[in-house]
């Protein structure tokens, strides 16, 4: 069966996006097959692939599989890239309201429909590992300060974190963060792909909301962070005890569009 695709990327994160509004590949995307197309020698190649299907009472469903083909949970950059992919099929035009895994989830998008502000779950629980910190964003992440992270081993440290024996059996995202002063630099080990990624969206909510805790900053708070593959930003309100409007903001762009054979 033929398979048409768009591939997007937001800030280096990239993914296959899928039209299944009239159900026609349901059946067809196994674990296997959807492995096989996000392989980067052997298929497409992309962090992720993403289904967009209808669903009652919203603008569409996001459906999320993560490269080792197993559906994922929350995947931030993939949310901003969907509602770009919305906005091509003429789903949406200025802003949405969609489902996800965790549950709806708004957006607002540019008039030439690649640059995203996507509102994320409210979160309030963050927990320790000794230095580290420990929260889930729509996905769940470990949040640890470091020095020299441009030169850091982050496929070594993350793996060896993600597999210890506290995490090897649901997995987690690794981020390690750099403060800078007038922004955030993460680099990201992402479970599912089991590598590190130029970008994780989740992963970055985590890590503003993670710095915010641990310099007990309150109110309005907007963090520039850096990536291997660009540019985001995340903005809430913290009062303390909890993070509300929630936005992750950044680039959601088109790269090409093809069909294979599935």
């Amino acid at each position: 069966m033929k398979l048409n695709f768009l591939k997007y990327e937001g800030a280096g994160n990239d993914f296959i996006l899928i039209d299944n509004r009239d159900k026609a590949f349901s059946d067809n995307l196994s674990t296997a097959s959807i492995k096989k197309l996000c392989d980067r020698h052997f298929g497409i190649g992309a962090d992720g692939l993403m289904v967009l299907e209808l669903i009652k009472d919203f603008d569409f469903e996001m459906r999320y599989f993560n490269a080792d083909g197993r559906e994922g949970s929350m995947c931030g950059n993939g949310g901003r890239c969907i509602v770009a992919f919305a906005k091509h099929l003429n789903l949406i035009q200025k802003e949405t309201n969609f489902l996800a895994v965790d549950g709806p989830h708004y957006a607002r998008i540019s008039e030439n429909g690649n640059w995203v502000s996507l509102q994320m779950i409210d979160v309030q629980e963050i927990n320790r590992d000794g230095e580290a910190f420990i929260l889930n964003t729509g996905s769940p992440h470990y949040v640890l300060e470091v020095k020299n992270l441009a030169s850091k081993d982050v496929f070594l440290d993350g793996k060896n974190i993600r597999n210890n024996s506290t995490y090897s059996k649901e997995g987690i995202n690794v981020n390690f963060v750099e403060d800078f002063g007038d922004h955030y630099f993460v680099r990201t080990f992402e479970r599912g792909v089991e590598d590190e990624t130029f970008a994780c969206g989740t992963g970055v909510t985590a890590v503003s909301m993670a710095m915010a805790k641990k310099k007990n900053l309150k109110g309005g708070i907007k963090n520039a962070i850096k990536v291997p593959g660009g540019d985001l930003s995340v903005s809430f309100n913290y009062d303390g005890s909890r993070f509300q409007d929630v936005f992750l903001e950044g680039p959601a762009t088109f790269v090409f569009e093809g069909s294979i054979e599935i």
